[in-house]
């Protein structure tokens, strides 16, 4: 039985697997308008009003599940008729109104959107309301609560709103493609794009002799298959068709060693590792965008190098990350990543095609130190700086912010900004808990992260004797 963390993320998989069975059958075409049917049979609904709901639904699901508009370059979207369900949101006064004689909510409120119904209970008059939240501090009995959203709730970058019809509505001029909307949404309204029929082109065209695809795997992969061994799925992805898999692990313990001479260099330092990151500090601190590690990502580092030995060959990067989907595309990763899936997408991926993972004999990676492994995970990028610096023999002592979330990186970034950083070194994650803390992760948590501890305790020797490679 395979493991979701949801319902949503199992929902999502089996548009992505019928999507990908039908593609590798050469069907797709003739028969994708009946997914819907074939995912929801009969007349009885299971998730929604009535099964044409449902249905309609996913046909829009099917539709990002194929790429969606190729004019359309943004990675996260929303599906509007399946946000509805949700309320509004703002300020609201809840049960635990008293009906008090002090009144404070109406004396802190400056545009008399406050009045009483005759028991003398508040009410909030949403015309008038500029959702302040003075009533709500002023409350001794804290009755009035803010009803955000939680894809609201999530984007800590402030980049969803409610639309005129009540539905969900992204600013991609402050989006980071982090994903995080698509983790929160309970009804999977916000969803990613998906390459995966490119992913399936590229192996096709391989099998007919058109060159070799290999397969980037992140390192936030340990653990992520709870039902097989990381040897199992690694052989599966063999069995899909990719001639090669290459831990992405490799490109972080490049990405290492030169952002530890790069600080040498600049004396203060942004990683590059995270996208979403690094599009945070672009669109909202350009005037440190200097202090950005010149250096790719782990996984555009590795694949260049395949790309320079082999001229010819295909990557796609295997990870927990939506922001990848956007990276891929910037003009610095052209002919490099070739597309992107996320454990979620090869998860479907695997089963369209009717591969038994569990069945399968292991495939053992020994490619990465166990540092660049742990780029995983928040602090990972840190400390193998920190040992980069050691076997460099820098007297240069790393002093790292390390940030887990957008809003750890906004307070590091602003105090960088007005010269109030004491640390040379800022790591920033824009998921809580780095990678492993990804939307297209099918699992998050402490497990996760423990997976990812012992994954790098497997690995031997230093940062320097894989980059030797």
């Amino acid at each position: 039985m395979h493991k979701f963390d949801t319902k949503v993320q199992l929902l999502k998989y089996k548009v992505l697997r019928e999507v990908a069975r039908l593609s590798w059958e050469d069907d797709l075409l003739e028969n994708v308008t009946e997914i819907p049917k074939i995912i929801v049979p009969g007349k009885v609904p299971t998730m929604r009003c009535c099964v044409y709901k449902e249905r309609a639904i996913l046909s829009e699901r099917v539709k990002l599940a194929i790429g969606g508009n190729k004019h359309n370059k943004k990675v996260i979207e929303v599906i509007d008729i399946a946000c509805e369900d949700c309320p509004a949101g703002g300020y609201e006064v809840t049960s635990a109104c008293r009906g008090c004689l002090a009144h404070r909510c109406e004396e802190a409120c400056k545009k008399g959107a406050i009045s009483f119904d005759r028991t003398q209970k508040a009410y909030i008059d949403k015309t008038k309301c500029v959702e302040c939240g003075a009533c709500a501090k002023a409350c001794p009995y804290s009755a009035i609560f803010n009803f955000k959203r939680p894809c609201e709730q999530s984007c800590k970058v402030k980049a969803i709103s409610v639309g005129k019809e009540k539905e969900a509505v992204i600013d991609h001029e402050k989006c980071t493609a982090c994903g995080a909307c698509v983790d929160a949404c309970p009804f999977g309204a916000v969803t990613d794009r998906s390459y995966i029929l490119d992913v399936i082109d590229l192996i096709l065209k391989a099998e007919r002799g058109g060159g070799k695809v290999y397969a980037l795997i992140a390192p936030a992969i340990a653990g992520q298959f709870a039902y097989a061994s990381l040897g199992q799925i690694v052989s599966a992805m063999r069995a899909l068709g990719f001639c090669g898999v290459v831990e992405v692990a490799r490109g972080a313990d490049r990405v290492a060693w030169e952002e530890a001479k790069e600080l040498q260099e600049k004396g203060k330092l942004i990683s590059s590792c995270c996208p979403a990151f690094v599009t945070y500090v672009e669109k909202n601190f350009p005037q440190l965008t200097t202090y950005i590690s010149r250096n790719l990502s782990p996984a555009g580092t590795i694949a260049r190098e395949i790309k320079a030995r082999e001229p010819s060959a295909r990557t796609v990067f295997i990870g927990p990350c939506t922001a990848k989907k956007a990276e891929f595309q910037r003009p610095e990763y052209k002919g490099l990543i070739d597309s992107v899936l996320t454990f979620e997408e090869l998860q479907a991926l695997i089963d369209s095609r009717g591969i038994e993972v569990e069945d399968l004999a292991p495939t053992e990676l020994a490619d990465a130190s166990p540092y660049g492994r742990r780029f995983a995970r928040s602090g990972g990028v840190a400390e193998a700086v920190s040992a980069a610096l050691k076997e460099q023999k820098s007297d240069l002592v790393l002093d790292a912010a390390v940030c887990s979330g957008i809003e750890e990186c906004r307070q590091a970034l602003l105090r960088m900004s007005k010269g109030a950083l004491p640390q040379n070194f800022i790591e920033g994650m824009a998921c809580v808990g780095g990678c492993v803390g990804g939307a297209g992760c099918l699992r998050h948590g402490a497990a996760a992260t423990a997976e990812v501890e012992r994954y790098g305790a497997a690995a031997g020797g230093t940062i320097l004797s894989h980059t030797q490679k």
